[in-house]
């Protein structure tokens, strides 16, 4: 099992600059390029200073230009947020200059408040988001390539540059029944078992192991990507004090992924956290590093290939530096372990 750094922009200051958020996201991905994970995520979002991220294929590149061997996937891009026309040439350009690091994670959008503003109404995010999909792969397979759909349009038309390598894309789906027909379309996936729901999580794994085997040699390569808040303490004080920081940062979150959506001047107004802070922490990956190892191990059974771990949710730069550090040297070697006695 595999292990990714997802590099959420969290601002919950703006007196810090959004310019020292991004260098601090780039210390992230520089050190775990050293450390040897996987991959660092990117994901997009506008208006709004919880996972600000408006260009990832533009930070997909600096990063790669600033690391060795790293992948750099997005999770995910809304692509009802892009014309694909152009949005197709822009994929093709990242792939280009991450020299075929980057792995395309899409969806079709999740808040409520960026997706209205931005003239795509809630309503319509599953239609838009599917034939947008199946434009952007016609264009990024097929040369002269037309449209007429409910939301595209257009005569005969060829990306250039064309493609120099298929674009590896991941589908951003919880239900086992999307993660089965998305497999089956040769999407890698990521996904979560929100709030550590073991039996649903069995079911996503059952659902991506039974479409892989279904298709045979065409399904070898594909991979399952796990999503988990993640942090290391040392001590239960250090635990209490990030899931505290994680309450709070939820309180934000959930406003604009199921609440009111209030943002004033592009800052999300901090709510109470619906959920109790000792059910919160008992359902997030934040522990010492042998209860973390202890956690993940059932992923690893089951046969996940990649955790992605958040670990930004407004502690300081330092703290998830050192988290990724300790991370690396105390955690990860377990299961490079498993691997080598398999």
């Amino acid at each position: 099992m595999k292990f990714s750094i997802q590099l959420s922009a969290d601002y919950p200051d703006k007196t810090y600059g959004g310019d020292r958020v991004y260098a601090d996201m780039l210390d992230q991905a520089r050190l775990a390029d050293r450390l040897g994970f996987d991959a660092v995520s990117l994901t997009e979002h506008h208006l709004m200073n919880c996972l600000m991220m408006p260009a990832p294929l533009q930070f997909a590149v600096h990063i790669a230009g600033q690391t060795q061997q790293i992948r750099i996937m997005t999770s995910v891009v809304v692509l009802p947020l892009h014309d694909m026309r152009s949005y197709a040439g822009e994929v093709v350009v990242a792939d280009i200059f991450t020299e075929g690091r980057l792995m395309l994670g899409v969806g079709r959008g999740a808040f409520k408040y960026e997706m209205e503003r931005l003239g795509v109404p809630m309503d319509e995010t599953r239609a838009r988001f599917d034939e947008s999909l199946d434009v952007l792969q016609a264009l990024l397979t097929k040369e002269e390539v037309s449209w007429d759909g409910q939301y595209y349009q257009f005569p005969p038309l060829t990306i250039m540059p064309r493609p120099v390598r298929p674009i590896q894309m991941m589908m951003a789906v919880m239900n086992p029944e999307g993660i089965y027909h998305c497999t089956k379309r040769g999407f890698h996936i990521q996904t979560t078992p929100l709030s550590g729901n073991h039996q649903l999580l069995i079911d996503q794994v059952s659902a991506f192991t039974r479409a892989k085997e279904e298709m045979g040699a065409a399904g070898t390569g594909l991979t399952l990507s796990l999503s988990r808040v993640a942090h290391l303490a040392r001590n239960e004080a250090e635990k209490q004090r990030k899931i505290k920081a994680a309450h709070t940062y939820y309180g934000r979150f959930d406003n604009v992924f199921t609440g009111p959506g209030t943002v004033q001047n592009g800052m999300i107004e901090e709510l109470p956290c619906a959920t109790p802070m000792d059910e919160l922490g008992e359902s997030l990956l934040i522990c010492t590093p042998q209860e973390m190892i202890d956690k993940l191990a059932p992923y690893a059974e089951l046969g996940v290939d990649r955790v992605i771990l958040n670990v930004n949710f407004g502690l300081a730069a330092q703290d998830t530096l050192d988290t990724i550090q300790m991370f690396a040297e105390e955690v990860m070697p377990a299961f490079e372990a498993q691997v080598a006695a398999q």
